[in-house]
């Protein structure tokens, strides 16, 4: 009952003003989710593991740093309304485990629900918003995922910036992840509620499909792609349109694989792996510990890239860096091998977003493939054959 009193205390004092802690998503945030390969079927041994596995494969060193729990960790409601974890598969406790994962020099992140019961039939959040982001700080939480579940008649705004505001009334800093499917364009309202926020229907393992549910969707890497059209915008700095989990390692083709986590990159979207890192492959491990690659999406300029060009056959996107440098990715969309012999000096290219631009007939660059080794420069058409469901990726830096 103590516990409640000093939490009645504490919305009383709660700041109506209240902001999300800065500082926490500079760069799109990287880590761990356990939904994609485990859904409900996790447990605290599954988490210390993967902590123990991003340290040993590198990935840590990498950049990725949150392991993130998802659905169906939780238990049941004590007699004043606080959440507790099931006590069968996290005996330990949270607090607990938290510690583990610091001791690893990774973050813990949680998820809850904005309705009363989560997408898997747990407790949710509603109502007990405050008592919820107390616990999770006491426990240790870096991280809390919020989805839109079992919401009918809540307000997405009212309900996210309640959330935000008692993760703030905590005190301690915690990156808040808004999972509301974009069905209520958040882009528009949430820079400074969340720290990113979903933008389309969950992901699929595939590269150009949608698989269809009773009441839900799941869209393959180029439907997500395409519903990104208009929002770079209002991505930046500790505010950033998520494109949901990654789908690396999880059935789709290496070509396809690399393509989806050079998407993710240019666009700026979260990195969150969803594979079941213990037992990938060392050839999936290449390509999400890739340095050139997701220093594309760490960039500290954080422009999200669009497209300034497309022949019909092969989609061409620029991303504009620090430092006066450029990521341009090569789309091939298709069924069959692609030539490009792109003429740089023929593409004035400008952002009216970032207010970039570059003429390749005034300034040379050189530039680097990221997955195939090769250099050259502007000076010269750029000669080169694209696979099918895949990407050309270069990073392009002022020559003299």
């Amino acid at each position: 009952m103590k516990r409640l009193f000093l939490l009645l205390a504490l919305l009383v004092s709660v700041n109506l003003h209240a902001q999300k802690f800065d500082g926490l998503a500079d760069a799109p945030q990287m880590g761990w989710n356990s939904w994609n390969s485990f859904a409900c079927d996790i447990n605290e041994k599954l988490i210390r593991d993967t902590a123990d596995t991003i340290v040993r494969l590198g990935l840590k060193d990498a950049g990725y740093q949150y392991v993130n729990i998802d659905d169906c960790w939780h238990g049941k409601r004590d007699k004043d309304g606080f959440i507790h974890p099931d006590p069968e598969r996290f005996p330990s406790g949270m607090k607990a485990l938290a510690d583990y994962v610091h001791g690893k020099g990774l973050k813990l992140g949680i998820y809850s629900d904005a309705g009363a019961t989560t997408c898997g039939g747990k407790p949710g959040s509603r109502g007990h918003e405050y008592q919820d982001a107390k616990t999770y700080a006491e426990w240790g939480i870096d991280y809390v995922k919020y989805d839109w579940c079992d919401t009918k008649g809540l307000s997405a705004q009212g309900a996210y910036t309640t959330m935000r505001d008692a993760i703030r009334a905590a005190g301690r800093p915690m990156l808040f992840s808004m999972c509301e499917w974009g069905e209520n364009k958040p882009w528009e309202w949430a820079k400074d509620v969340g720290h990113s926020w979903r933008t389309s229907a969950d992901i699929y393992p595939c590269w150009n499909c949608e698989l269809n549910h009773d009441a839900f969707s799941r869209l393959g890497v180029l439907r997500i792609l395409d519903r990104q059209a208009g929002l770079r915008k209002y991505a930046g700095p500790g505010h950033w349109n998520d494109m949901d989990m990654l789908e690396v390692g999880m059935g789709m083709t290496a070509d396809e694989d690399r393509a989806h986590f050079s998407i993710w990159a240019m666009m700026a979207s979260p990195l969150i792996l969803g594979n079941d890192l213990r037992k990938m492959p060392e050839s999936t491990l290449r390509i999400l510990s890739n340095k050139d690659v997701i220093a594309i999406n760490q960039d500290k300029a954080g422009i999200q890239a669009w497209k300034f060009f497309d022949d019909g056959r092969l989609e061409y996107w620029a991303k504009p860096l620090a430092n006066n440098e450029w990521a341009v990715m090569v789309l091939n969309r298709g069924e069959q091998v692609v030539s490009t012999n792109y003429d740089w000096k023929a593409h004035f290219v400008s952002d009216e977003v970032s207010k970039r631009e570059v003429d390749f007939k005034k300034a040379t660059y050189a530039w680097h493939d990221i997955w195939g080794g090769k250099s050259g420069d502007t000076s010269a058409k750029l000669d080169a054959k694209v696979a099918p469901h895949s990407v050309l990726l270069l990073r392009l830096k002022t020559k003299g």
